[in-house]
């Protein structure tokens, strides 16, 4: 059975950081692209970041390109997302989520998914 399992969430004031983390089980972590997707409520679910299953590509939403950062560790099975700079249009629900091999950008394409995690930035 594949789970994902995010962290890290939480409440913090515009212009600070802070760290996600999703852990996988039940599947060959390596074998599989990571995303970061965010839900904010009334609207679709938001493509954050996306990173190919050997760290050699790395993909952005327009939103978040040049604050957020997507990384992996295999051997931990765990990908990590580091929000920087967050603003208050970044509160939403963040989901991880995975699909074999190549990374994309759309929210159909993967496979499996996190219950999610609360991100709130207040202003």
């Amino acid at each position: 059975q594949v789970q994902l399992v995010e962290s890290g969430g939480g409440l913090v004031q515009a212009g600070g950081s802070l760290r996600l983390s999703c852990a996988a089980s039940g599947l060959t972590f390596s074998n599989y692209a990571m995303g970061w997707f965010r839900q904010a409520p009334g609207k679709e679910r938001e493509f954050v970041a996306a990173i190919s299953w050997n760290e050699y590509s790395e993909y952005y939403g327009e939103a978040v390109k040049g604050r957020f950062f997507i990384s992996r560790d295999n051997a931990k099975n765990t990908v990590y997302l580091q929000m920087n700079s967050l603003k208050p249009e970044d509160t939403a629900v963040y989901y991880c989520a995975a699909k074999l091999r190549v990374p994309t950008t759309a929210v159909d394409d993967y496979e499996y998914w996190g219950q999610g995690t609360q991100v709130t930035i207040s202003s």
